[in-house]
């Protein structure tokens, strides 16, 4: 979990470096006159401007920002669960699909037996019956 944490932090920061640069860069084109050096306009700056941009990008950094982690925290939970073939019950681990006895016996430090629950051992004895009759 320690690595998908890391990996998780390392989306935020680069979330977090793009934002941070177009904030950035917003002040610096009303810093450095590069509407007038460009487009030729005018220079008056307009630190009204600045800010509200500022304002705004901020909101949908935060915005963005907990989407992200809400969306990280899903693909954390999802990837939790221990994927199983409906056909054969083979089980999925570190992309191998292993039998339930060879991925419990690697993972876990047991030995496996077969057996059945008593709502199997019921329909067994059922089905017997029936084909004995």
């Amino acid at each position: 979990m320690k690595q998908v944490k890391g990996k998780s932090d390392t989306i935020l920061w680069i979330e977090a470096f793009g934002f941070s640069l177009i904030i950035a860069l917003s002040w610096l084109t009303e810093i450095m006159r590069i509407p007038h050096f460009i487009f030729g306009e005018p220079f008056t700056p307009n630190w009204h401007r600045a800010i509200l941009r500022t304002v705004v990008v901020s909101l949908i950094w935060v915005w963005v920002h907990v989407a992200t982690r809400r969306l990280l925290k899903r693909l954390h939970y999802l990837e939790e669960f221990l994927r199983i073939c409906g056909w054969c019950r083979k089980v999925c681990h570190d992309g191998e699909w292993l039998t339930m006895e060879e991925y419990f016996n690697s993972k876990f430090a047991t030995q496996t037996s077969h057996g059945m629950c008593p709502e199997c051992l019921k329909k067994g004895v059922q089905e017997l019956k029936q084909r004995g009759k």
